[in-house]
């Protein structure tokens, strides 16, 4: 009736190293960028403090938001009875689990004893084909929260709804959560809502974005600028600029060079 498997999540991110070799910058300036004159030039930076300004204004509207948001979901969290589990679930199964153990709950009238299940989730700006789409996902993979009185009829109930692989915890004993856990599990869920709701005062704050196409270490093939057909490595990516770093043999070297995620194609 019990399980001993132990599970473990990290949340820990994964930095990439970077390189000290000598970087070559293909987006170079046009004639005419090259010869603006030098009130030009002044004219611009101003322009570009003041955005920086505004943006950093806006920034900040955006993170009093969302700490006004999590402070209100501690407080809420707080006053709810019950305690929080991690249950392990086949991946990409997560909301079904979610609405069979919710239906479960009713039919075996387990309602006074389990309460809430959810499925943390977070907004991410994909990038595949050269082109960004925002989509909604499953903060970790694999497992979901519940809500629950812990007894054996709650935790039967629980485990042995479809799916289910068993609790997180120590040993054959489930372990709770601190408030601060669930805080830090549902903190991406709030970011998303704040988002929506403050995307017509454009002070949302930025979504993670995330690259489909490449990822460090892949082979990839030039297909335009000065090294079209040579092979390269990924080194480093930068999603945001939709940029990327690549090892590319020049004379018998291997040389970092930054091109457009439009300028390669991945070697398969």
């Amino acid at each position: 009736m019990t399980d001993n498997t132990e599970f473990e999540i990290d949340l820990g991110a994964i930095e990439t190293p970077e390189s000290d070799d000598v970087e070559i910058d293909l987006g170079l300036l046009s004639d005419d960028d090259a010869t603006e004159s030098a009130d030009d030039v002044e004219l611009t930076l101003d322009s570009e403090d003041e955005a920086d300004d505004a943006t950093e204004a806006q920034a900040e509207d955006g993170d009093d938001a969302v700490a006004t948001a999590l402070e209100n979901l501690r407080e809420e969290l707080e006053s709810k009875f019950g305690e929080w589990y991690v249950i392990h679930t086949y991946s990409g199964m997560e909301n079904r689990v979610k609405q069979n153990v919710d239906s479960r709950a009713v039919t075996l009238n387990m309602e006074d004893y389990i309460f809430e299940t959810v499925v943390p989730t977070e907004e991410v700006v994909e990038i595949r084909n050269n082109t960004k789409k925002t989509v909604t996902r499953c903060v970790l993979p694999g497992y979901v929260l519940v809500r629950m009185e812990l007894n054996d009829d709650s935790w039967s109930t629980v485990r042995q709804t479809p799916s289910v692989t068993g609790f997180v915890g120590q040993g054959t004993q489930p372990v709770p959560l601190s408030i601060d856990e669930v805080v830090h599990m549902l903190t991406p869920s709030v970011i998303a809502k704040v988002n929506a709701e403050q995307a017509g005062a454009a002070v949302a704050r930025k979504k993670k974005v995330e690259v489909v196409d490449f990822s460090v270490g892949d082979s990839v093939m030039v297909t335009d600028g000065p090294f079209t057909g040579v092979h390269a490595t990924i080194t480093e990516i930068n999603a945001n600029t939709q940029r990327l770093r690549a090892l590319v043999e020049i004379l018998g070297r291997e040389t970092p060079v930054d091109l457009e995620f439009k300028q390669v194609e991945k070697v398969v």
